[in-house]
């Protein structure tokens, strides 16, 4: 896994090249963990939030023992650049440990690219980490929190970003995310990550029911090179089997029906003589998914599928007519399909927006994520449409104390009202401000702007200036 070269300033965080990015939350030190990973704190990051230290009597890991914790703003955002079209592994945990003292975890919104992504709800004592997969629509990505009841402040106390290769989970629409909702590694004795996982994957071992058999391979090298989506080879070498022709696995299923896929992983623990076969049929809901699935002993074999489930769903393998071994499973994968992914604020008016920002420090503290997306959450100071793609249509920049020129944001070609009264902005009136084709409210009073109104403002009889 690359190291990364993390550059911070308000609002937003640039990573160079094609670098995977840890950030510890609520920290202030960059350090390398116990599984070779560097994590960076993000202090200085924002200024709306407060660091915090847990003081639970849980033990967690030095990641989770700090938070970054935001008093106001409707939504707060981490922003990362990453290659748009590559696709991305986001996790996001979080640990209450009782920082505030006073005994209430709150629940919040997590929104990821103007989309909503979760409901966070956490617990005194028990972290809650989330997962999704999902293909980079622009040069950014931005994972935000957003408040939803009253004096429920959100925190968040680490996040992390792996790139994968463009090959894996090709099998999904890029314009869906995948929201991961089981890692098992089965028949392992400890968690697999990375340096093993090379992606970082978290792979958790599975609780060994009765009826299921811990078995272990003895193959010298396990090749992965025919399971498309790279699983790493130590999840392949353990395996549970059962004592019977049926192997019934994950069931924990929401009760409203949900978009699953999910990929299987099967490698052969020793070498079968003749005497002996291991087929099987997976079944989902007792109806037959697949043909016989015959793990080969040294190389992994990759069965994916996709189905409608809810809590009563049934997932089960079970051995064939001519089957002398029962069935056994390596690893599964399993993804919830999230709804379309949005395409996020017109472009032209995310440019506009951020030549403001560059030129007015004060926007970087008050504006980040997707200026219109989601519409609950849409940054203060700006009114949007409601098509797929919204535009602004409204910008109130009155009374911020912003001085100097204007920054160029013709871009913003759908705005209808513009207020910049009551600043000290100075230099000329900018000429494209007349040429705004839908512009009808300019309102510039009480300002230091030198020189003649422009032709194009002047003479524009559907534009009323203040």
């Amino acid at each position: 896994m690359a190291g990364c070269l993390v550059l911070l300033f308000l609002g937003f965080l640039s990573i160079s090249g094609n670098a995977d990015v840890s950030i510890d939350c609520g920290a202030s030190e960059t350090y390398r963990d116990e599984n070779s990973l560097v994590w960076i704190g993000d202090d200085g990051f924002f200024k709306n939030s407060e660091s915090a230290v847990v003081r639970s009597t849980t033990t967690v890991s030095h990641v989770m023992s700090t938070l970054r914790v935001f008093t106001s703003l409707k939504k707060n955002c981490y922003t990362i650049r990453a290659d748009k079209g590559s696709l991305l592994l986001v996790r996001a945990s979080f640990f209450y440990g009782n920082y505030d003292k006073e005994s209430s975890p709150p629940s919040f919104h997590m929104l990821l690219d103007g989309n909503y992504w979760s409901t966070v709800k956490t617990t005194l004592d028990e972290p809650g980490i989330y997962e999704v997969m999902y293909v980079v629509k622009s040069d950014t990505i931005s994972i935000c929190l957003a408040q939803t009841q009253p004096n429920q402040l959100p925190f968040i106390s680490a996040l992390e970003f792996r790139k994968l290769d463009s090959t894996m989970y090709a099998i999904v629409d890029p314009n869906y995310a995948l929201y991961v909702r089981a890692t098992v590694a089965y028949g392992a004795n400890s968690t697999v990550r990375f340096p093993d996982d090379v992606y970082d994957r978290v792979w958790d071992p599975a609780r060994i029911f009765s009826g299921r058999v811990p078995v272990t391979s003895d193959a010298k090298l396990i090749d992965v090179a025919t399971a498309p989506d790279n699983p790493p080879r130590k999840v392949l070498q353990n395996a549970i089997t059962t004592s019977s022709g049926s192997l019934t696995l994950f069931s924990n299923f929401p009760y409203q029906d949900v978009l699953v896929y999910m990929n299987l992983y099967f490698s052969e623990v020793t070498a079968l003589d003749t005497t002996q076969k291991r087929s099987f049929n997976l079944y989902i809901d007792n109806i037959k998914e697949s043909g016989p699935i015959i793990p080969p002993y040294g190389e992994a074999k990759e069965i994916i599928v996709s189905f409608t489930a809810s809590a009563n769903t049934s997932i089960s393998l079970v051995s064939t007519n001519d089957s002398t071994l029962p069935p056994l499973i390596n690893a599964v994968e399993i993804f919830h399909v999230s709804d379309r992914l949005n395409d996020g604020t017109d472009s032209k008016d995310v440019e506009g927006l951020g030549e403001l920002q560059n030129s007015f420090s004060v926007l970087q503290e008050i504006w980040s994520g997707d200026p219109c997306l989601p519409s609950a959450y849409t940054w203060d100071r700006i009114s949007c449409s409601n098509d797929v793609i919204p535009r602004v249509t409204a910008l109130d920049l009155s009374s911020l104390d912003l001085s100097g020129p204007l920054p160029d944001f013709s871009s913003m070609d759908a705005l209808v009202t513009i207020d910049l009264h009551n600043n000290s902005l100075s230099g000329p009136i900018p000429n494209f401000l007349g040429a705004l084709a839908s512009l009808e409210d300019l309102n510039l009073a009480n300002n230091s702007f030198s020189g003649p109104i422009p032709p194009s403002i002047s003479s524009n009889k559907k534009l009323k200036l203040v």
